[in-house]
């Protein structure tokens, strides 16, 4: 069973993620706070294996939680919730470890889908908010010399698979865009990684961006 804990100061929304989650069958929501003061103290009282976090919240927001929860000896992973309207919070978050942004009004079936690919280790990064999201953080350089340089690294198959990651594509997409296995694209996205340095897909996106994979 996958343990999740849901931090949104909006109760309406906790409401909603709460019950398309827990009608997946193989995901309990363990925990929720309309306030990032309370995340840390929560994850360690429920250890949930999935945060998903409001970026904006009273009192405490997204980004206190997230850097509580991130020195955490076993933290969670981490999606930042978020709107259309992406700012400076954005770029913070990646900086810290955010694991991903997921839309607020996410379909039912990419939401479950997300908290899945959390729990396993991965990275999600909302089609409907990718390029938005990364077009905010690319600090003015569309081409950055150092992002190019990564990429000059990788072969033309791993840099096919990265744009792909930058497009917010999970590795089955991947797999169907390339005509390649679900485990074949895994290994790839495991090579790419590590060959750029970057901790998670949204980072390998950010790096897709500024070498200009990404139009």
């Amino acid at each position: 069973m996958i343990k999740v804990m849901l931090a949104d100061d909006e109760d309406l929304v906790r409401s909603g993620l709460r019950t398309i989650l827990t009608s997946a069958g193989d995901i309990e929501v363990v925990a929720e706070t309309d306030d990032g003061l309370h995340v840390a103290d929560l994850a360690r009282q429920h250890r949930p294996h999935v945060a998903l976090l409001d970026i904006r919240m009273r009192s405490a927001d997204g980004l206190f939680a997230l850097r509580r929860l991130r020195a955490l000896p076993e933290p969670p992973k981490v999606a930042m919730l978020t709107t259309f309207d992406v700012d400076e919070y954005v770029t913070e978050a990646l900086r810290i470890g955010a694991s991903g942004f997921l839309l607020k009004d996410t379909e039912p079936a990419v939401l479950v889908r997300a908290v899945r690919d959390l729990a396993a280790g991965g990275a999600v990064l909302d089609p409907g908010v990718a390029a938005r999201v990364l077009s905010q953080v690319a600090d003015g350089e569309r081409a950055a010399e150092p992002a190019r340089r990564l990429l000059a690294s990788l072969s033309e198959r791993e840099r096919e698979v990265v744009g792909l990651i930058g497009q917010g594509l999970s590795n089955a997409e991947i797999g169907s865009a390339l005509h390649l296995s679900e485990a074949t694209v895994k290994g790839y996205v495991s090579a790419v990684l590590g060959k750029i340095g970057a901790v998670n897909r949204v980072q390998a996106a950010l790096v897709a961006y500024r070498g200009g994979l990404i139009a």
